[in-house]
């Protein structure tokens, strides 16, 4: 962490851009709240597992009965939460402890998963700030939870990764918009475009120069299939499909 920047009031700081990047007090000397477990157990797979039950919830209120629509839905939230709080902290010039083992979770019926991370939460980082990034988030995180997603139902993973890139590049629009800082704001685009070079999220949308830069996804997250759902602002398709009648 950059001297100015203590790990407490990075936490603070990256918190109050909104609910999507706030993370649950570090009580000192205690665990986590009650209801929280270790966040290594989203990545678990098969149907008996709190995701599959979160993807079976999500699928009912949106009133669609592909497994694989809410499935993708249900996924990007995840992965924006996990950006908003990652990516917040690094602009900042630190790595959010999100480590399986050490990060946890709540799932509240709605809105986004409670997240809370042991004393200090955060840490400075040492060597490149977009491996740490990868390596944190996209290879501890996000692959593994990609993986229990298609164990509940048939997303192609290309999908799963774009969901990725698009939940990265949501949360640092947010982050654009809130950062009075133009050096962490700046900081925080230059993480992101690094990141979108490498793999797996490499090819997953077009981006333009830094700026936020203009994105658009290379894959759709099946949202228009929802019941009144429509295309989102970064889809592939410039209109939704229609289904041919049966002959």
């Amino acid at each position: 962490m950059p001297p100015d920047f203590p790990a407490a009031e990075v936490l603070r700081l990256v918190g109050a851009v909104g609910p999507y990047f706030q993370v649950a007090a570090c009580a000192p000397g205690g665990g986590p709240p009650e209801g929280f477990r270790p966040l290594r157990e989203l990545h678990r797979a098969g149907t008996d597992t709190d995701l599959a039950r979160r993807i079976g919830a999500a699928a009912d209120l949106l009133g669609t009965s592909e497994a694989r629509v809410a499935a993708s839905v249900v996924h990007l939230g995840l992965a924006a939460r996990v950006w908003s709080v990652a990516l917040g902290v690094a602009a900042f010039g630190g790595t959010a402890d999100l480590h399986p083992d050490r990060a946890h979770y709540r799932l509240p019926p709605g809105g986004p998963l409670d997240l809370w991370l042991p004393l200090p939460g955060a840490s400075a980082v040492t060597g490149d700030p977009v491996e740490a990034l990868h390596t944190s988030v996209v290879t501890g995180v996000l692959a593994p939870l990609g993986e229990a997603v298609r164990s509940v139902a048939p997303v192609a993973g290309r999908l799963l990764w774009g969901n990725t890139a698009s939940a990265l590049y949501g949360s640092l629009k947010v982050l654009d918009s809130h950062l009075s800082n133009h050096q962490v704001a700046l900081h925080a685009r230059r993480l992101a475009a690094g990141l979108l070079e490498r793999e797996p999220l490499a090819g997953t949308a077009e981006v333009g120069p830094l700026g936020p830069p203009p994105f658009r996804r290379t894959t759709c997250c099946l949202y228009y299939r929802v019941p009144g759902g429509g295309l989102c602002g970064d889809c592939v398709l410039d209109a939704p499909p229609t289904r041919r009648r049966p002959r």
